[in-house]
């Protein structure tokens, strides 16, 4: 789909009037350049904030000035422009502001700033504002709405999906997930009679049938406001899922960095068996902490027909399931069968539909030799008192058998990918504060690369020896629950308090974001409670532009199959959400690797200062260290050296392209060239600083689950 975005600007010789060049100086050499960076003046609000982080991860620059802080930068015409090489430059491509005006009546700062956006087409979005006609809408009092939306449904108007906001199907539906806690505030209103004023997103006016505008476009005076009249924070889904088409907009559809929604799935011991929890001991016997004598493991082992039921989901969902496999768990069974395993013999006949990676051979603990004499266990020691590891061998031949029994088997391997058993090997607390010594060099031994992380231990990629690892979300489906029941049996015990027969984790942790008031219906408890939860976090994480794989276990692709509910929650919650041009992207586990290195490279040259960006008229020039792999996203037609650039999404195109050391250089289509108007901008009229603004609790404080799950 063809997007494009009303604007208002100056002539070529508007321009050149008000920087007062010389009439004749109207040739290609006297354009402004537009540094691609944009300036967030925040007022340590949650909304402004919720935007630098949205430019933060998809790697777009941008400059921060906190009107809270003392001694902070003063907006002036010498920090917006400047001249460089002759040429006027605008130092800044979009200005956010925390409301349409957040400065004293009559400041001096605000006047630098709106003669600034006059001057150079400058946008400015005012980030939570008060609905009144400074920013082009009536005062809610006049038949509008002041008030919580919680749990309400707005939409995307047609100039929305015709502008920044085309990737979404129309709905943007806002939480409510907790009935006892204010999680949005609007200010629901209609534009003002005779503005210039275009609404993208609107919500319907309690006790009306017309609509009140919640996202919409103010012209005047030679600016452009994209005004947004409810409060929000980073990790809320209506900002989610509006966050592209507001960068979309201030940028006009050209900026550093990239962002697309991702969702990949790991399953972890395929082959193998996991064993079950049992509800009468509290515990999981065959597990190193279930040490009860009458404990009797009982596996759960996925079928030959659980393995048709995920071929068939997949093809349905067009998406594609990695399994992380230990070959030993065929081994051992067809030692124990007399040779059968339908369940080996189904996945390798069909194991081309499966993506497949290695989890080590028989899943040992890979760190210290665990010492189970005790509660919770600990490292066994040597006669020195120092740490029983794991040997370099033992490590080395785990991975190296399990490749070759999977490459024996046919498995499409990847073999610089690796998951080992609980991710054992790294550290875990608190009984090993450290990695095994042996595993960086069992990885070298096997050229392992990429090697998965838990994300709730261990966030960011760090090096291991020869490999960088991959963070993966554990879901809380648990691994030891083949039914409903037992993961709600479970799930009760690990968050409902001692006197509620639980474990009381929730009483020695109040951070815990899943406790519970009371115990969930064993019945009802899981599609009611745990599949809705569960499919928020996941759903969070796609719309945050953040890659990392999200695992669970063959076991729950058995006997009840509890895994399907949550993951069609969240495919079908996304699908529901946005247009056919902007799919869930699914990547393997190396390429996650690569996508969040890249990432971390790209920051820190952005920190470093040495990435600079500029544009004038429709060529943009990149300047950034040689070899650094540079993100920009730009309009359907943008080309690089003459041919084009990255893929499409969303409505754009975007993706990396390696530096040289010497300038990138990418053009613009035609169409990319803002329409211009022969009426130059009177003066911009004094206004007053925006009415202060209401912002609930649950905002400021998030309701229910950070992006950290």
């Amino acid at each position: 789909m063809k997007r494009t975005y009303r604007t208002t600007v100056l002539t070529v010789g508007a321009l050149i009037a008000a920087l007062g060049l010389p009439a004749g100086a109207a040739q290609a050499d006297t354009m402004p350049r537009i540094d691609l960076r944009v300036l967030v003046v925040s007022d340590g609000g949650p909304s402004t904030d919720a935007i630098a982080a949205e430019l933060a991860a998809a790697g777009t620059p941008y400059t921060r000035i906190d009107l809270t802080q003392a001694g902070r930068t003063v907006i002036d015409a010498d920090f917006l422009a400047d001249t460089v090489d002759g040429r006027p430059r605008a130092k800044f491509q979009a200005v956010v502001l925390p409301n349409d005006n957040p400065f004293p009546a009559g400041s001096a700062e605000m006047a630098a700033l709106t003669a600034y956006e006059r001057t150079y087409d400058v946008p400015q979005v005012d980030a939570y504002t008060y609905a009144r006609p400074e920013a082009g809408l009536q005062y809610p009092l006049y038949g509008g709405h002041s008030g919580s939306i919680d749990g309400k449904r707005a939409e995307v108007t047609a100039a929305g999906k015709a502008g920044p906001f085309g990737y979404l199907d129309g709905a943007v539906p806002f939480e409510d997930n907790d009935p006892a806690v204010g999680e949005s505030y609007a200010y629901l209103s209609k534009p003002l009679a005779g503005a210039d004023f275009t609404p993208y997103v609107e919500a319907a006016i309690p006790g009306q049938t017309t609509k009140g505008t919640l996202v919409g476009e103010y012209r005047h005076d030679g600016r452009r406001e994209l005004v947004v009249t409810f409060v929000y924070n980073q990790y809320q889904q209506q900002f989610r899922l509006l966050a592209r088409g507001i960068v979309e907009w201030m940028t006009g559809g050209v900026h550093l960095g990239a962002s697309r929604n991702y969702f990949s799935v790991h399953v972890d011991d395929v082959f193998a068996a996991d064993d079950r929890w049992n509800s009468q001991l509290n515990c999981t016997p065959g597990d190193v902490d279930c040490e009860d004598p009458a404990a009797t493991p009982d596996p759960i082992r996925m079928t030959a027909a659980d393995v048709d039921h995920a071929i068939d989901w997949q093809n349905s969902r067009k998406f594609t399931l990695d399994f992380a496999y230990n070959g030993a768990g065929s081994a051992d069974h067809r030692e124990d069968h007399n040779g059968a395993d339908p369940l080996a013999d189904r996945l390798i006949a069909r194991r081309g539909e499966f993506r497949w990676i290695n989890h080590t051979y028989s899943h040992p603990f890979l760190g210290c030799v665990q010492d189970t004499t005790v509660v919770p266990w600990k490292c066994a020691t040597n006669a020195d008192g120092s740490t029983r590891w794991m040997s370099r061998n033992d490590i080395s031949d785990e991975i190296a058998t399990n490749r070759v029994w999977g490459e024996r088997a046919g498995l499409p391997l990847v073999n610089d990918e690796l998951v080992t058993g609980e991710h054992s090997g790294m550290k875990v607390l608190p009984q090993q504060p450290e990695d095994n010594p042996n595993l960086a060099l069992a990885l070298g031994d096997n050229r392992i690369t990429w090697l998965g992380s838990d994300n709730s231990r261990e966030p960011a990629q760090r090096r291991v020896g020869p490999a960088t690892t991959v963070p993966r979300y554990p879901m809380n489906v648990f691994y030891n629950a083949g039914r409903a029941a037992e993961q709600v049996d479970e799930y009760n015990w690990i968050y409902t308090s001692r006197a509620q027969g639980g474990s009381g984790i929730c009483e020695d942790n109040p951070a815990t974001t899943t406790c519970l008031p009371a115990p969930l219906n064993p019945a009802t408890g899981y599609a009611e409670h745990i599949v809705p939860l569960e499919t928020r976090i996941a759903l969070g994480h796609v719309l945050a532009n953040d890659p990392k794989p999200h695992f669970i276990h063959q076991s729950n692709l058995a006997e009840d199959r509890i895994a399907y509910p949550v993951l069609n929650g969240v495919l079908d919650g996304y699908a529901a959400l946005f247009a056919e041009d902007t799919p869930v992207v699914n990547p393997r586990m190396k390429d996650i690797g690569v996508e969040l290195r890249r990432r971390a490279d790209w920051q820190a040259a952005l920190r470093a200062g040495q990435v600079t960006a500029h544009r004038i008229g429709n060529t943009v020039t990149v300047d950034a260290p040689n070899g650094l792999a540079v993100p920009a996203t730009l309009p359907t037609g943008a080309t690089l050296a003459g041919a084009a650039f990255g893929q499409a999404y969303a409505g754009a195109v975007s993706g990396w392209t390696p530096s040289t050391g010497t300038p990138l250089t990418l053009t613009l289509p035609a169409s990319a060239a803002p329409p211009a108007t022969d009426a130059e901008a009177g003066p911009a009229p004094a206004t007053g600083t925006a009415p202060r603004t209401r912002v609930p609790a649950g905002v400021t404080d998030p309701v229910g689950h950070t992006s950290d799950g």
